[in-house]
């Protein structure tokens, strides 16, 4: 499996970490930066090269998946789930990590290189990346609803029970 990788100068050590750990594990790692410390740095630069890297990968039937890092893992992960077809969930304990892919599908993860020690962090990754999902029925359905959403705009419409609850525009 490929994994690609992208962080900012808060997760560049975890990133080098993870580059090694992963390769020792024999996953084809590539690394979308950056390569040095810049304390200045912006994680969008890199963080959307990795989520395309994973998306274009997919398209073309490769298994592929992504790991965003930075400090806390809440930009990155905007970041990544601005690329058309990528769903990136912030992983903070060994449950959301496996629930990103089991449920969610997930195709990248992202970790905050400052919120936990490293060792949490490496096992967060290797358990999000070893995890297959379900494709339990109703975890497909609900993506099915996501990914249309993304690519037309249509809304999923509300369920019987929930008709004339919610605010006036959301009544057909």
């Amino acid at each position: 499996m490929r994994v690609h990788l992208g962080c900012d100068h808060a997760g560049l050590d975890l990133k080098s970490h993870l580059t090694d750990r992963l390769t020792e594990l024999g996953y084809d790692v590539v690394d979308h930066g950056p390569f040095v410390f810049d304390a200045l740095d912006d994680y969008p630069v890199f963080c959307i090269r990795a989520a395309e890297g994973v998306a274009r990968d997919r398209q073309q039937g490769l298994d592929s998946l992504g790991v965003v890092i930075g400090g806390s893992g809440n930009g990155e992960q905007m970041a990544a789930n601005k690329v058309l077809g990528i769903r990136c969930a912030l992983v903070y304990s060994d449950e959301t990590a496996k629930l990103a892919r089991e449920h969610n599908d997930a195709q990248v993860v992202a970790v905050g290189g400052r919120m936990h020690p490293i060792e949490d962090m490496t096992r967060f990754v290797e358990l999000f990346l070893a995890e297959p999902f379900s494709n339990d029925e109703r975890h497909v359905r609900r993506i099915g609803q996501l990914s249309r959403y993304e690519e037309t705009g249509e809304r999923p419409a509300l369920p019987d029970s929930a008709q004339g609850l919610g605010p006036a525009e959301d009544q057909d």
